[in-house]
């Protein structure tokens, strides 16, 4: 095996374990690969060339990574390529004075068994107790738990 040969193993377990640590969550088959790399690399440089140049090879490899973990690390690598986007939506907010046990409506979407319904002039997320309600059906709204309105098909 050359020495071209090895450092091309020991930079693509580099690649992989720089994967498996900042892409990849958990322990999987590619952090795995990249230690076997790694390992093999320098344990073929110790066959191939003997002890001296496998030492320099082994405190080589040590080296760079350290290296390519700290560089990979910095912030300012990331924020390069990180999103900067903020999420500026909101939950289905019901305002008790608006809405209230009782009231009726009607159906925007099929609910089945969550959609969307309009009650006293405004659209609002419904969900049912596991029945299926089609569009454009009058509702009634059965209760309000946990910012959920629960309707029912009015009778």
């Amino acid at each position: 095996m050359s020495l071209t040969l090895i450092i091309i193993l020991i930079v693509a377990g580099l690649l992989f374990l720089l994967l498996e640590v900042m892409v990849i969550p958990g322990t999987t088959v590619v952090g795995v690969a990249g230690f076997a790399l790694i390992a093999f690399s320098v344990y073929e440089s110790y066959h191939v060339f003997g002890t001296p140049t496998g030492h320099f090879i082994l405190l080589g490899t040590i080296f760079f990574t350290i290296l390519t973990i700290y560089l990979s690390l910095k912030s300012k690598t990331w924020n390069r390529i990180m999103l900067k986007t903020e999420v500026d939506g909101r939950v289905n907010e019901i305002d008790e004075n608006v809405v209230k046990a009782g009231d009726s409506g009607i159906t925007v979407s099929r609910l089945s068994p969550s959609g969307k319904a309009i009650i006293n002039d405004e659209y609002f997320e419904v969900h049912t107790n596991g029945e299926f309600i089609d569009q454009e059906t009058e509702v009634v709204v059965t209760q309000l738990f946990d910012n959920k309105i629960f309707v029912k098909r009015k009778i």
